[in-house]
């Protein structure tokens, strides 16, 4: 069914302040498109689209003709068109922005000008949608209680390896977009810093007909994108394990002695004290041996 606006959009006037719009877009299966965003598009006075020809097919597949004004708005031209966009919203326009697919300002452009018109004192609200992020995290099987997306990570190999470090020890589960063609690369990197063991998942054309999550070691992982993989990709990581306490050796035999005195054998109390400190059976052996016979 076709959406018109009810009103054709009026025309600002300047009195007060526009609104900015932003507006996810579906990331794949277009019935996940919001209810409100037909709306939105057919009454916008002036809809700021990542790419255009792809804001047509939107438009044409929801059934809507916009009255507004459309006008391209992606990485290139940002910073030059934010200015313009924020004078129309300052002159009362209705601001709708868009990009090719989920939230805007989320790797895609609209920070700036969302930061400009919380400048100007603009109020700025946003259709809620389909988030490649969300999706993938509750799909991964990791733990969602707490995450931090990274975005892109740099596409040369020393820079990636490097930030990849920064966030070795991060304890919350990590999520990652990246292109295809480097995904191998990506994953090998994460295997270096994270190390090959280090649980994760690729999530691959999420909500469309051929959507994929591959679960496992990140080492696995490497081996299975060595074959190719096609698609928009979403990585999460699982965050690095807490340290277990690090005890030196006086304190692991104090801890043995302790669980002695209270009626355990020294073996039981050898492998109980390991486990505690997260350190292997014998160093805690070798400690005890190396106590008794300074003793002696």
């Amino acid at each position: 069914m076709t959406v018109t606006p009810a009103t054709t959009p009026a025309t600002p006037t300047g009195d007060q302040p526009g609104i900015l719009v932003l507006a996810g877009t579906p990331i794949g299966d277009i019935e996940d498109a919001p209810p409100r965003l037909a709306q939105e598009l057919a009454t916008a006075d002036v809809i700021a689209a990542e790419d255009t020809r792809r804001l047509r097919r939107l438009t044409q597949a929801l059934g809507v003709q916009p009255a507004g004004r459309v006008v391209s708005y992606f990485e290139g031209n940002e910073s030059a068109r934010t200015p313009e966009l924020v004078e129309a919203l300052a002159d009362g326009a209705r601001v709708l922005l868009v990009t090719d697919a989920g939230m805007p300002s989320v790797s895609d452009p609209g920070y700036r000008l969302v930061a400009a018109a919380v400048e100007r004192d603009i109020k700025v609200t946003a259709v809620p949608g389909p988030s490649a992020v969300l999706t993938a995290v509750a799909l991964s099987g990791l733990p969602v209680d707490r995450f931090c997306f990274e975005g892109f990570l740099p596409r040369k190999a020393g820079e990636r390896l490097s930030r990849l470090r920064e966030v070795a020890e991060e304890r919350r589960t990590l999520v990652y977009f990246e292109a295809p063609h480097r995904l191998q690369a990506t994953l090998a990197a994460m295997a270096e810093a994270f190390g090959a063991d280090r649980r994760a998942a690729v999530c691959r054309e999420l909500t469309k007909t051929y959507e994929e999550v591959r679960r496992g070691p990140l080492g696995e992982l490497t081996v299975w994108a060595a074959e190719g993989v096609r698609g928009e990709i979403t990585v999460v990581v699982e965050g690095a394990a807490e340290k277990a306490e690090e005890l030196d050796a006086d304190e692991l035999v104090r801890r043995v002695r302790v669980r002695e005195e209270a009626g355990e054998r020294r073996k039981e109390a050898i492998a109980a004290v390991a486990a505690e400190a997260g350190v292997p059976k014998r160093d805690v052996f070798d400690a005890v041996v190396a106590a008794k016979n300074a003793a002696r």
